[in-house]
């Protein structure tokens, strides 16, 4: 009885027969049969092996460094990486430079780094696996070159590169302290999410402090909308915007520069104003946010500015909370009224009984202004 056998079409040796799951696991859906109309025959162990490369390694890797920020060049681009140093690195490249046979089962590798001077590195790395049955193992060694250079971003910072001014003001007022840097905290906020998401471009370029309020540059007028924004979302007030054309880019596109004008309004929760044409009497501010928000100090009774009224209504300013003083309460009259002493000349003196007012108190903050003397509530409320 005959015997049918592959041949290796190299040599002319017998080629043994694998099993189906010898193939299986070798990435073969089935095992060869030599006799299937257009079949491939493999060759023989020995000539497979003559012409076996495990390992596909480039003998040496340049790599690109920013020297300011560690982060790699590939690509066209820069990419921030999160290496803790330049080793990190060098594992990172080899490790995406390194091809293996795709005929190895149980590949195992390992690398020995090997510090040549301050800008190369030596990479040993060892390979394990197993192919048509038989273990196999070898050694590679990548020599990865660091350039130190200076990526995009880092030399547009140095560069004091801006896109965007973002120029807080007040209107009728120098905005307080507590909003120059709370604008401060937003600016930083925003970039730092921006980049925590992949945003290389986006950095804080400069703030400055000027008589009239403060001054951000940002790198990209994405971020400086999003800070006039913001700003305007917390404490009220309007945001213009205004496009000065700069350059044009190296495809021909215009690039223009966006100054975001914020404008705060002129009364801040605290302050005290009397407005005009109102008998109602004076209002401590509470909000100046979509419009001006407060409550009346001769009554207690809320009060809120019209949609057209906005954030200014045409007031003056009596004060603030924090120009209060405590006083002594004398008497409580009636329902509408209360004796209290004056901080200044310590005569009692009857004033509005608000509905904040608590009877059982024995001080209270009051105001003293060109409208009178008022009682203040305990909190802003």
């Amino acid at each position: 009885m005959s015997e049918s056998r592959a041949f290796c079409p190299r040599c002319g040796d017998p080629v043994a027969e694998r099993s189906a799951d010898e193939a299986t696991a070798e990435g073969d859906d089935v095992a060869s049969d030599p006799l299937r109309p257009g079949s491939e025959v493999e060759l023989c162990d020995s000539c497979y092996f003559d012409d076996f490369d495990f390992v596909d390694a480039p003998d040496r890797i340049d790599v690109r460094v920013c020297a300011r920020c560690g982060a790699v060049h590939r690509g066209r681009r820069w990419v921030d990486v999160g290496a803790e140093d330049y080793t990190d690195v060098a594992i990172d490249e080899v490790s995406d430079a390194l091809a293996v046979h795709v005929d190895v089962a149980d590949v195992a590798w390992q690398v020995e780094p090997e510090q040549v001077d301050e800008n190369t590195i030596r990479m040993h790395c060892y390979f394990t696996g197993v192919v048509r049955g038989t273990p196999v193992d070898e050694e590679a060694t990548v020599l990865v070159r660091i350039a130190r250079q200076t990526c995009t971003r880092c030399g547009r910072i140095a560069g004091d590169y801006y896109a965007s001014i973002v120029q807080i003001r007040a209107e009728g007022r120098t905005p307080a302290s507590e909003e120059t840097d709370r604008a401060k905290e937003i600016a930083h906020e925003i970039v730092a999410d921006m980049v925590a998401t992949g945003d290389r471009n986006a950095f804080v370029t400069e703030i400055s402090e000027v008589d009239d309020g403060l001054n951000i540059k940002v790198s990209t007028n994405k971020i400086g909308k999003k800070i006039a924004n913001k700003t305007v979302e917390e404490f009220g007030g309007t945001v213009t915007d205004a496009e000065t054309l700069v350059t044009e880019d190296e495809d021909g596109n215009e690039v223009y520069r966006v100054t975001f004008a914020v404008r705060l309004p002129p009364y801040t929760s605290g302050d005290v104003i009397d407005l005009e044409n109102d008998d109602g009497g004076p209002v401590l501010v509470r909000s100046a946010r979509g419009n001006l928000k407060g409550v009346r100090v001769t009554t207690g009774e809320r009060y809120e500015a019209s949609y057209e009224e906005g954030t200014s209504p045409d007031a003056r300013a009596l004060g603030t909370r924090d120009d209060a003083d405590e006083t002594t309460v004398v008497t409580v009259e009636d329902e509408n009224a209360v004796q209290i002493l004056d901080p200044e000349t310590y005569r009692a003196t009857t004033v509005s009984r608000p509905d904040y007012f608590d009877p059982g108190s024995e001080t209270v903050p009051v105001l003293k202004s060109r409208a009178g003397l008022h009682i203040l509530p305990d909190d802003d409320v």
